[in-house]
């Protein structure tokens, strides 16, 4: 009965999500109000006032009104909202502003922001984007997403009728990719990968064998070849890497991170930092030269470990992921280009021989100690998942947004590396709406199983330990 209940709500579910895969900017823009009924199976029932932003059933939903739907059952929170930072308490009651449950006052649509606000959970920084809107009391409300709320809660959530959601208390925030997929919601994506890089095994693949260009992610490369150095004493960590005027000119351009001038000294380490951190192109530039003289000597032995671990749909132009242009009278702009079946193998061997990959990439924030500079991770998942261990965004305009994300998970035995692939969504909202379902997806399927209609299962017989599962990988993949 469990499971029928699981299948019904994850279809519903897609009702709710496949609103969210439509174009959606950060600006102001016109939104459109409107009213849902939310129910819960403990029959509580509210009106729950909505804005529909830029495009109808893109729909946010009230949280102050949501807090008063639940105030009664085991799901209740308090929450305290200002003008632009929201502070949410699990299991705590609400206290009400007296605009709760109400119709709108007015039928005049109001212009808001789609933001990053700042939120927190139980005093815990998480990332979402919501819209805040002043109330005539002169407090604020905030609309957010159902699925963002629900994946908050852990509460199963489904659209019995147009305009009206049910809210499960009792049953888990459950996410089917199979019907997701057959709802649309993946269409604005150019592919997406869900599996166990400890094990081999896949959980969810859609448009995974096919080649898309990949921006920055193109840096995990880039950091398997500068740890082979390091572990061949080529370099180390320590050493001092001298920056040059091609450095210092990609610092300048609009892609540039981080300020670099000629002749100035970083270590190597803190150029890992700054490449997999803010994705500074610079750091990573500064580190194939210091690898291989060139960053053209450095791309061939890119191309050549990409051959070397069978990634058969990959290719590299250049160490950070920016466009490439040729010199001819009429240039060709190029990008990296890899599958998402590549991109797991390449992250499954690199979390298997540089697992201290992860003491970087988990690092919300760091300190460049050489430059006395101050990064942030762009990641996003870092803040929403506890298991989220990396691993790197990467956005251009052909690539549009991706993000390769890890999560630990453990099964008693061991622990095991749980991996996301996302490539090309829209834009980075829609990269970390997907990218958080997915995750919360692996940790689904690794803890409870997956349906079989879901799985593309592996021939033969699975590894079970780590080194095993990598040379499985490795050796599959030169069948390709």
């Amino acid at each position: 009965m469990k499971t029928i209940l699981q299948k019904i709500s994850s279809f519903t579910l897609c009702i709710i999500l496949v609103c969210s895969i439509v174009p959606v900017q950060t600006y102001a823009s016109h939104e459109i109000p409107g009213l849902w009924q939310v129910q819960t199976d403990s029959s509580t029932t509210g009106i729950v006032k909505t804005l529909d932003y830029s495009y109808a059933r893109n729909t946010y939903f009230s949280l102050r009104d949501i807090a008063m739907v639940l105030q009664n059952t085991s799901k209740s929170f308090s929450v305290s909202i200002t003008k632009n930072a929201v502070s949410l308490t699990l299991d705590n009651s609400y206290t009400p502003v007296g605009t709760e449950n109400t119709p709108w006052e007015t039928t005049e649509s109001p212009n808001l922001s789609l933001r990053r606000n700042e939120f927190t959970v139980n005093g815990q920084k998480v990332s979402y984007y919501t819209l805040m809107m002043p109330l005539p009391s002169g407090d604020y409300d905030c609309f957010m997403m159902a699925a963002d709320f629900a994946m908050i809660l852990d509460v199963d959530i489904s659209v019995p009728t147009a305009g009206s959601l049910q809210i499960n208390t009792q049953l888990p925030f459950h996410v089917s990719p199979a019907a997701l997929e057959e709802s649309g919601y993946f269409y604005g994506v150019n592919s997406v990968l869900v599996g166990n890089a400890t094990t081999g095994e896949l959980y969810y693949q859609y448009q995974s064998d096919a080649s898309y260009p990949i921006a920055s992610t193109s840096k995990l490369m880039t950091y398997l070849l500068v740890m082979d150095a390091v572990s061949a004493g080529k370099i180390s960590l320590e050493q001092e890497a001298i920056v040059s005027d091609a450095v210092q000119a990609l610092s300048a351009s609009d892609d540039g991170v981080i300020p670099f001038e000629a002749g100035q000294q970083i270590p190597v380490q803190d150029l890992l930092f700054g490449a997999l951190l803010p994705s500074s192109n610079e750091c990573a530039l500064c580190l194939a030269e210091t690898v291989a003289g060139s960053e053209e000597t450095f791309v061939q032995r890119m191309n050549q470990k990409a051959l070397d671990l069978g990634l058969s749909q990959t290719f590299f132009y250049n160490c950070h992921g920016l466009p490439s242009y040729t010199e001819d009278s009429i240039p060709a702009k190029r990008q990296n280009r890899m599958s998402a079946e590549d991109m797991f193998r390449l992250v499954s061997y690199l979390l298997k021989v540089y697992p201290q990959i992860t003491d970087i990439t988990s690092l919300e924030n760091a300190t460049l100690q050489s430059l006395n500079l101050e990064v942030r991770n762009t990641n996003p998942l870092l803040h929403n998942l506890p298991e989220v261990t990396g691993l790197k965004t990467g956005t251009t305009n052909k690539a549009g947004a991706c993000l390769v994300t890890s999560l630990t998970a453990d099964d008693g035995i061991i622990t095991h590396d749980l991996v996301v692939i996302v490539l090309g969504t829209e834009d980075s909202i829609e990269r970390g709406r997907v990218s958080g379902l997915l995750a919360r997806y692996a940790l689904q399927a690794f803890h409870t199983g997956i349906e079989t209609s879901e799985s593309e299962a592996i021939p033969g017989n699975l590894p079970t330990h780590a080194e095993a599962a990598v040379d499985w990988i490795l050796q599959t993949a030169k069948k390709y």
